[in-house]
């Protein structure tokens, strides 16, 4: 029997979450039914459109444009604050209702996730059946809807939650993919990014198809080692099977819009010694010590440039990422005033794995490794206070917004 894929799609997740919540809490508008987005806060300008109403779609709000801009499409526009901790239990009590449904599930974000049919697809008629219950009984259960798609590849399937929502089921087969699929923009192709995009209109490849039928030689001559996948998923090859286990953590960083531009460069080094510190957290957390490091700036033009480094020995201390983080920071800045600023970590091991000195050092290896265990323990202290009384508790005072706190 030929494997079957499931892609099941929160229908815009957020939106619909909040809306269920908000129901059960005695509010008798449905935030799915009037012209309402999830965004930060406007005062903040954190503002970006996180996930649209249906009647939002209706005014071209699109998904990831800042709120200023959907309120001049929409005046009378409802705006409600994301709520990431009420979106994690939902998420979870999904996931869990579908493993036991069928235990071969692979979550891929929030709110999506595969399921491999094919060793329960003997209880069910068909699978277009099967995922209609599925789906009816996600929307009995919880009060929110989803999309499945269904193909004998994962790509395939994912392709096909994407059509026509919300609540609905779609089949992408191999043998429907010249008449589904190669009739869309390139742009509705999963993968095939703005920048993708772009590249490919200039070869005048504007369909999926076109781009099925181009020489993948070509593509790959522009688009690199992306060409490729791109020019595979175009032709529905896909030979990727469901994961179980998750994924090990390539990463941990963290970002913030400022609610002023950054105009100094010590205001830009306070910002980065505060995510360094919460990034460095993480990694502690998670048992893990960076080898790469990444500094991020978006401009007040939108314009964004990151560059990175890499460690000479793994660190997870905020001394060594923050530090690493300014000098990068100083490659990088041109002088415009700064919107945005992230700390990012890569090439992740484990805390424990055992760490080469340089006995070329001006330092002893004594005195290094003082040095770094006093570090280490002051970092430990910080955490299990911030831990124990919460992040406020603890604050550097360069990081005071009144020096004489």
């Amino acid at each position: 029997m030929d494997t079957t894929f499931f892609h099941i799609d929160v229908n815009s997740a957020f939106l619909s979450w909040s809306a269920v919540y908000k129901l059960k809490q005695g509010d008798t508008i449905d935030l799915r039914e009037i012209p309402s987005i999830i965004g930060g806060d406007i005062q903040r300008r954190h503002g970006v459109v996180l996930a649209k109403s249906v009647p939002a779609k209706a005014f071209h709000i699109n998904t990831g444009e800042p709120i200023v801009n959907a309120l001049k499409k929409c005046p009378f526009l409802t705006i409600e604050s994301p709520n990431h901790a009420l979106y994690e239990e939902y998420s979870a009590n999904l996931m869990d209702y579908l493993s036991h449904i069928c235990p071969d599930i692979e979550k891929v974000s929030i709110d999506e996730c595969f399921m491999d049919f094919t060793p329960i697809a003997t209880h069910y008629e068909s699978p277009i059946q099967a995922a209609t219950q599925i789906k009816d009984s996600i929307y009995k259960k919880f009060g929110f809807t989803v999309n499945i798609g269904i193909s004998n590849k994962k790509v395939l399937a994912k392709m096909a939650s994407d059509f026509k929502k919300p609540n609905l089921v779609h089949t992408l087969f191999d043998y429907e993919i010249a008449k589904k699929m190669w009739p869309l923009p390139v742009s509705s192709l999963y993968m095939c990014g703005k920048s993708s995009v772009d590249a490919l209109k200039k070869l005048g490849i504007l369909t999926i198809g076109d781009l099925a039928c181009a020489n993948p030689d070509i593509i790959v001559s522009h688009l690199k080692s992306h060409g490729q996948l791109l020019w595979e998923y175009a032709n529905g090859i896909d030979d990727s099977v469901i994961e179980n286990a998750p994924s090990e953590l390539k990463g941990i960083g963290n970002s913030i819009t400022l609610t002023k531009d950054a105009v100094t460069r010590d205001e830009a080094f306070r910002v980065l010694l505060s995510l360094s510190e919460t990034v460095c957290s993480r990694l502690r957390t998670a048992n893990q010590s960076a080898g790469m490091v990444s500094t991020e700036i978006k401009y007040s033009t939108f314009k964004s440039v990151s560059h990175q480094t890499t460690l000479k020995t793994a660190s997870n201390t905020n001394e060594i990422i923050y530090k690493t983080a300014c000098t990068l920071f100083d490659e990088l800045w041109d002088g415009t005033p700064i919107r945005l600023l992230g700390v990012r970590t890569s090439k992740l091991v484990s805390k424990d794995e055992p760490v080469q000195m340089n006995l070329f050092d001006m330092q002893s290896v004594s005195e290094v490794t003082a040095s770094s265990q006093k570090q280490t323990k002051l970092d430990a202290a910080i955490d299990s206070i911030r831990q124990k009384y919460g992040n406020s508790a603890i604050v550097r005072a360069s990081l005071l917004s009144n020096p004489k706190d």
